[in-house]
């Protein structure tokens, strides 16, 4: 990124050299993306979020389908999708949440059920932010397909962690991040199947092949190509490392805190995160009281840590308002070590011990 904060910082839509410069280098980031999922380097734009992706996606969605007024979606979703459909209520949509299942997996047959001739679009997420989820995302696409209803995968948490190759999966549109995948923060990237519409969200000049105005963050997308790059190369070595730590995290806390139970245990999910619940304890006092000891989680997605009410993904999986207060989110990494792993647990324990 560097060389391009300081050395090749053109403005790539320029015609000189030294914008040339600066597309040279966003042109190989967004092949390096592609790559990652398997998909067309052509089919992918660059944005300034995944919830950029999420929401120009549906939209896309739902103005190639106007005749068509129902949403369908899971209620353990994003907040980025959950506030985007809601939203659109307000003007006329009719809204589905389908319930997961208690392990947290979409229940397929309320899926099923959901989707009617007058469905506009159906949007998914490959593995939950929260709880690790893996959701059966190719059974999705195909019923989809089937039923000709545009697909939307947030993929944010499965890309780099998960294979996806968008060679043998058809949906129509697929969201990325990469500060997911050790990128930096603020670049996300939506890819777009080749038969699919597409209504640009963002309207100005011709970058991103006219499908979203306004100059690209290149050092951003540089990076973001760099992290792709890496993660698609280490994904297994990454995935044995951390599932390594997962379950010695998992273990050492089932056992020595009484009580303690995983939302989402007993299905596929994600090596790299964890939810617990702690009986009795408030999850957002134990995110502060970790915090201070040097242990850092959450009790829900970031995206939502300023708000008050308990984890919804949790809420829906438990129909429990209890449970969902109780939920605190661990997110590991291939960067982490054994050592911190003890520590944190470590810290957990005084701290569980601790609470009134």
């Amino acid at each position: 990124m560097l060389e391009f904060l300081q050395l090749k910082w053109g403005n790539p839509s320029s015609a000189h050299a030294f914008g040339a410069d600066a597309k040279a280098g966003m042109d190989r980031a967004r092949l390096q993306v592609a790559n990652l999922v398997g998909a067309d380097p052509n089919s992918l734009i660059f944005t300034a979020s995944a919830t950029e992706a999420n929401n120009n996606a549906i939209l896309s969605a739902l103005r190639s389908n106007p005749g068509k007024r129902r949403i369908v979606t899971v209620a353990t979703e994003h907040s980025s999708v959950i506030t985007m459909v809601r939203a659109q209520e307000s003007t006329g949509y009719d809204l589905v949440l389908v319930p997961p299942i208690a392990c947290g997996v979409v229940d397929m047959k309320s899926l099923r059920e959901a989707i009617n001739d007058d469905t506009a679009v159906v949007s998914v997420m490959w593995a939950n932010n929260e709880t690790g989820v893996i959701n059966p995302i190719e059974e999705i696409a195909e019923i989809c397909r089937h039923r000709g209803i545009p697909f939307h995968c947030d993929a944010v948490q499965a890309a780099g962690k998960l294979p996806i190759n968008l060679q043998r999966l058809e949906l129509d549109y697929l969201s990325l991040s990469s500060h997911k995948i050790h990128g930096p923060k603020g670049v996300g990237a939506l890819v777009i199947a080749p038969t699919s519409r597409f209504t640009p969200m963002l309207l100005g000049g011709h970058q991103e092949n006219g499908r979203r105005g306004g100059t690209e963050n290149v050092p951003a997308i540089v990076g973001f190509g760099r992290a792709a790059t890496l993660a698609a190369t280490e994904m297994n070595a990454r995935a044995t490392n951390v599932r390594t730590l997962r379950d010695r995290l998992e273990g050492m806390i089932l056992s020595q805190i009484p009580g303690t139970v995983i939302n989402g245990q007993g299905t596929d999910r994600l090596s790299n995160t964890t939810n617990i619940g702690f009986p009795g304890a408030d999850s957002d006092t134990l995110v502060s009281l970790l915090d201070q000891n040097g242990v850092c989680v959450s009790s829900g997605s970031a995206c939502l840590s300023d708000t008050v009410a308990p984890s919804h993904v949790i809420l829906a999986m438990t129909g429990s308002y209890k449970s969902a207060s109780e939920a605190i989110r661990f997110s590991l990494s291939h960067l982490n070590t054994l050592a911190e792993i003890d520590k944190a647990v470590e810290v957990l324990k005084k701290t569980v011990a601790a609470l009134p």
